[in-house]
């Protein structure tokens, strides 16, 4: 009904491969309802990503009606500068300089919000998820690329230039691997879905025997992180070698967040954490064998409660932050 005070805010998660976007309710937050997804397909270029944006935020205010919705809470890739609402470059998506908030608030006509997309995730998990309660929180995110926030006293930090919590591009070997942002040896390079994927393929065909080759048929082009995954449940020694050393290429990014930090609890969300305890036991031991005893026995690492919807809810929370006063 017209004059009513708005129920949802909608949120957004741009993710490097994944588009995802719901409805979360203003007042209680909790699970979203109404969750569209697409592919990104970054391939194409961001004004094609912008417009099929627009189409999912539209079909969802059309699902309740524009006067039930608050506004539009977006998550992307950075680094990017939330107050401006523009992203300044995504390694992942090929975006730069890219006004994004403003462009989906003037297309939906609905205010908007823009944050990096593991500041939402992190914001999520604190806000309903594992981090709840707590006021020193680190969420990191293992997809396509690794993400990761800090939230400090209910707040997240942003830092001089928006670029705070980049914990995929800290550097776990000076002159490793060849990362998408330009640099070399960051965990994202080893860590993400495709460095582990690449791990992978690159010991097979140095010789180690391993049974990923016959789950894509031969097509060692198509393994990716959840091949491996499901090549080491099934027993594959090959497989569960590269998650063990994966797990310890994350426990030294876990650690120097630790000792940066020293926070209640790691988050850890997205695609490679389904690998569950898998890759989350080794990496507790390992960061153990890193930190202060102090610090191991104030900390948890826990893998996130939300699932995929982390970034959505945690988007819609930070509008709702945002709008409070208003």
């Amino acid at each position: 009904m017209k004059g009513e005070r708005p129920r949802w805010v909608v949120g957004v998660d741009i993710g490097g491969t994944n588009l995802r976007v719901g409805r979360v309710a203003v007042e209680a937050g909790g699970s979203p309802t109404g969750v569209r997804r697409s592919r990104t397909r970054p391939e194409l270029g961001p004004d094609q990503v912008l417009d099929r944006v627009v189409a999912m935020i539209r079909d969802s205010v059309a699902d309740v009606g524009r006067d039930s919705i608050a506004g539009i809470g977006l998550g992307a890739p950075g680094p990017l500068d939330a107050e401006s609402g523009v992203v300044a470059e995504t390694p992942n998506l090929g975006w730069r300089d890219f006004p994004l908030r403003d462009l989906v608030a003037e297309a939906c006509g609905l205010p908007a919000t823009l944050d990096n997309d593991a500041n939402c995730f992190t914001f999520g998990e604190w806000w309903m998820g594992a981090g709840r309660g707590c006021r020193r929180v680190v969420g990191i995110t293992l997809g396509t690329g690794i993400g990761g926030g800090v939230m400090i006293d209910g707040e997240i930090y942003h830092g001089a230039s928006g670029g705070a919590g980049e914990v995929g591009h800290t550097s776990v070997d000076f002159g490793g691997r060849p990362c998408a942002c330009g640099s070399r040896g960051c965990v994202e390079a080893y860590a993400s879905g495709p460095g582990i994927a690449a791990r992978a393929v690159e010991a097979i065909t140095d010789g180690s025997g391993s049974i990923l080759a016959s789950l894509v048929d031969g097509r060692l082009e198509e393994v990716t992180a959840e091949t491996v995954r499901e090549a080491a449940a099934a027993g594959d020694r090959h497989a569960r070698e590269v998650l063990r050393e994966t797990a310890r290429i994350l426990a030294t990014a876990v650690a120097n967040v630790i000792h940066l930090f020293d926070p209640d609890v790691v988050v850890i969300g997205g695609g490679v954490a389904n690998a569950g305890e898998r890759l989350l036991r080794p990496l507790r031991r390992e960061v153990g064998r890193r930190v202060f005893r102090t610090q191991m026995r104030a900390c948890r690492i826990l893998r996130g409660e939300l699932g995929d919807t982390a970034g959505v809810i945690g988007a819609a929370g930070v509008f709702r932050r945002a709008h409070a006063a208003s």
